[in-house]
């Protein structure tokens, strides 16, 4: 399988060393500084337990001119229209897609954009961020890939083949069954982290102690629970002794990466972790109280965006 990853941040570096270190056909688009610093000394990936630099195929996107069999789309979700042309370039008939951005629905909406391609819905559990051009920082032991067809008739055998060269790199693949409620599950973590964390503006550690951040985590929780029951994916068990099981193994300092571009000044992806939750509560008619005030205090009102 040759393998292609759009975006070099946390998540897509992290993605494209692995594979890359397991000895597998990888590419990987990246650009600026951080391209430049990895075509000259590989890809420096640090974590708990030490770095190591692989020599990845790093390249700008028009430079991409082999056609892959295999597209991880690793951006953030204001960057994902961006990617359209690129992808629309290199996909035929055979190509998968699989995006694993932080936002819910994702490969739903690239589907009609990019098909004959195979456009599945997919997540991502890791805490990473750049640390510096051409290094990449993961913090903890979670690394998890969930994908899968949204119906039974898109299913394609290539998809065990994924799974399977993700876990022989060392990166806990799953090929779900129901890869909705999955998505909606990693929602359920990475919506609740990021909006509590910018309310009470703390770090992970924030989150991790008992107090009144740990609590509102809790109840985001339990909001994004049962909207998700509302829309037809129940969780198949209490979310928030999972969830926070997961928070709890994340390093203290880390933040979740819509936090860090929010405090840096640029471009997040609040509208689809936060105000989205807002307005689907609408829809299905699922009262999202925690969520309303965190989107107000962002300057969100669901009446005025109507």
């Amino acid at each position: 399988m040759r393998y292609l990853v759009y975006g070099a941040g946390g998540t897509g570096g992290c993605l494209a060393a692995f594979l890359a270190q397991g000895g597998k056909d990888v590419s990987l688009i990246a650009r600026g500084a951080h391209l430049e610093a990895i075509q000259q000394n590989g890809l420096v990936l640090e974590s708990s337990h030490g770095s190591f630099a692989v020599p990845v195929k790093a390249m700008e996107q028009e430079q991409v001119t082999e056609r892959p069999d295999v597209i991880f789309v690793c951006v953030k979700g204001y960057s994902l229209e961006g990617t359209l042309p690129t992808l629309k370039r290199l996909r035929d008939g055979h190509t998968i897609v699989i995006p694993l951005l932080n936002l819910y629905g994702t490969g739903g909406r690239l589907q009609p954009e990019l098909s004959p391609a195979l456009v599945t819905d997919g997540c991502i559990y890791i805490a990473a961020s750049i640390k510096a051009p051409g290094v990449v920082r993961m913090n903890g032991d979670i690394f998890r890939v969930v994908f899968g067809s949204r119906s039974p008739e898109e299913y394609r055998p290539e998809l065990e083949q994924v799974a399977r060269d993700l876990n022989e790199c060392g990166i806990e693949g799953v090929l779900s069954r129901d890869i909705q409620r999955d998505a909606l599950m990693k929602f359920s973590v990475v919506s609740p982290m990021a909006a509590c964390g910018v309310y009470h503006n703390v770090p992970v550690a924030g989150m991790q102690a008992p107090g009144q951040p740990r609590e509102d985590f809790q109840e985001l929780v339990r909001e994004i629970g049962a909207l998700a029951a509302a829309m037809g994916h129940p969780f198949p068990e209490d979310p928030v002794p999972r969830n926070l099981a997961i928070q709890d193994a994340l390093d203290p300092d880390a933040t979740t990466s819509m936090k860090r571009d929010m405090d840096a000044g640029r471009p997040s992806e609040v509208d689809g972790l936060i105000f989205e939750v807002v307005r689907l509560g609408r829809k299905y008619a699922v009262p999202t109280p925690l969520y309303d005030k965190v989107a107000a205090k962002l300057g969100f009102h669901l009446e005025e965006s109507m």
